[in-house]
């Protein structure tokens, strides 16, 4: 019987790339910050998401990232870690081979999204036969994630059903909708997890039934983030998790304003992992704006960094 991954807040995890001409993978730098956040206390990690550039790899490429991971994690003692790896293709039969390399690589989840490159046309119909039409056939367990494409609590509940189908990730800050599908009757929720894609209304997205977040900013953060989901998730302290929360989501506002470029830029800038510029086309160029633009951060990031060297 395939479950979900476990509560707690996971890490879309960017990926690494060294900044000479051909731009190879930068794997010390991939494993070093995937021990550091599992040395924070991160629950587990999704790997080649939209965070992690997983338009930008070759197929070869995906594999090599999630097998380094695993293996790096399991020579620091990390057996059984959480990996979710993402697909990033609109063909049921291609997506099936990225989750059975993942698989083959050390991943335990799938995170596969939406076909979104008719998203206009695209009907709710459509939605739940291409991923039941992926599930039936993936070696993993898998999640649905949406981007440019419109999923409904009806459907997610009508997805909750299969058997292969175990969680959903929100990228949205629609909360009501993730009220009708963490909440909803009709969903088994031991069987499927409701994880909210943004950090910035863990507080509010835990409190109506989801089970954690998959937040970029706790990869710069993560000791914070992992500190404030305990204290949300029992209830006490509440003054507390409101001081805690406003910190986390003013400074959460710079990851949705620059995606996998902020993040990047963060996780070098607070923790020094990676290297400069270390995008691929085309988001080459660093952080648009540069030093102006980071400066207009610095306060709010500097208010979790405080944060976060509180904690063990």
């Amino acid at each position: 019987m395939a479950t979900p991954p476990p509560p707690g807040i996971y890490v879309p995890v960017p990926t690494f790339f060294l900044t000479s001409a051909s731009q190879p993978l930068d794997l010390s730098a991939q494993s070093s910050h995937a021990l550091h956040l599992a040395n924070s206390h991160i629950t587990g990690l999704v790997l080649l998401g939209s965070m992690g550039e997983a338009v930008h790899l070759t197929n070869l490429e995906r594999v090599t990232v999630v097998r380094h991971v695993r293996q790096s994690l399991e020579r620091a003692g990390y057996n059984d870690y959480p990996l979710i790896a993402g697909t990033a293709t609109h063909n049921v039969e291609d997506t099936v081979v990225q989750l059975t390399e993942a698989q083959g690589a050390g991943a335990k989840w799938g995170l596969v999204l939406a076909p979104g490159y008719f998203a206009n046309c695209v009907t709710q119909d459509g939605v739940e036969a291409w991923y039941r039409a992926v599930a039936d056939k993936s070696p993993l367990p898998i999640m649905v994630v949406s981007n440019n494409v419109t999923i409904t609590p009806q459907t997610f509940a009508h997805l909750a059903t299969h058997p292969n189908i175990v969680g959903c990730k929100l990228s949205h800050g629609d909360l009501s909708h993730h009220a009708q599908i963490a909440s909803s009757p009709s969903v088994d929720h031991a069987a499927f997890a409701t994880f909210t894609g943004l950090g910035q209304q863990l507080t509010s997205a835990l409190t109506v039934g989801c089970a954690g977040a998959i937040d970029g900013l706790s990869g710069v953060f993560p000791r914070t983030m992992v500190h404030l989901f305990r204290l949300a998730s029992s209830g006490e302290n509440t003054r507390e998790v409101r001081r805690l929360q406003y910190i986390v989501s003013t400074a959460n506002e710079m990851i949705v304003k620059h995606g996998a470029v902020g993040i990047k830029e963060a996780v070098r800038r607070v923790l020094g992992f990676g290297a400069r510029d270390g995008m691929r086309p085309p988001l080459a160029g660093g952080l648009p704006g540069g030093e102006a633009e980071w400066d207009t951060w610095r306060q709010a990031m500097g208010d979790v960094w405080m944060e976060e060297n509180k904690l063990p």
